[in-house]
């Protein structure tokens, strides 16, 4: 049973990675429930780590009421991972609407300064990309009239000193909108989260099996001891 441990450092660590890959762009998506797969997958990992030495115990002493504790705590996970992957499946959907509904609310706030700023900045610098669909939405934005007619600097193609902003410099400028890669971003995540997850809901499957034989056959030795005395 030390794989349940390992097991659960590594949902841990995928939740994790879901949060941190949510929260660096946590600006543009109104869906806060969207990190409910993450929180079960680690809540379940949390758990294996802890029950990995329990249940190793359990069935090297084949105790029947140890391992029918940990047959139902390897059963209650296996529902948690479930949901998780029922959840993830759902809102894994509705991430294309949440990115259409907040991300034109905080490019049209951008001033250079502010919190909506450092977000628009850092998105744009990290996926290498310019506005929400194209790099001309700026021309809608209030950001472009007050600037002399430009784009932000983080518009620019990386390690471009000659890059300033202006709308005559496309090959500059990075000209994909950031919504399309930021969907697929979160999508990839999302799915490489469903991915683990169906994975270990399938180990831990043929899992309780084993531990459903072993308890049956911790059952049958005892009853053979009994008719013996």
């Amino acid at each position: 049973m030390r794989s349940d441990t390992a097991a659960g450092g590594a949902l841990v660590y995928v939740g994790s990675y879901v949060i941190k890959s949510y929260n660096n762009f946590d600006n543009f998506l109104e869906d806060k429930y969207t990190l409910i797969p993450a929180a079960i997958i680690i809540t379940v990992g949390v758990v294996m780590f802890i029950i990995g030495t329990v249940g190793c115990c359990a069935t090297l002493r084949e105790s029947k009421v140890g391992l029918s504790f940990f047959l139902m705590i390897l059963l209650a996970m296996f529902a948690a991972e479930v949901a998780a992957l029922v959840f993830a499946f759902i809102y894994q959907g509705r991430i294309k609407g949440d990115l259409e509904r907040s991300m034109s609310n905080v490019f049209q706030k951008y001033d250079g300064e502010n919190s909506e700023s450092r977000a628009v900045d850092y998105l744009q610098s990290q996926l290498q990309c310019c506005g929400v669909q194209t790099y001309m939405n700026w021309t809608t934005m209030p950001w472009f009239s007050s600037s002399n007619n430009t784009v932000p600097i983080s518009c620019c193609k990386q390690n471009n000193t000659e890059c300033t902003g202006k709308l005559d410099q496309p090959d500059l400028l990075n000209t994909q909108g950031c919504e399309v890669k930021l969907e697929q971003l979160l999508q990839d995540v999302m799915s490489y989260a469903m991915l683990v997850i169906l994975g270990f809901a399938i180990i831990k499957f043929f899992g309780m099996l084993s531990v459903c034989v072993i308890t049956c056959k911790s059952g049958r030795r005892t009853g053979y001891q009994t008719l013996y005395v």
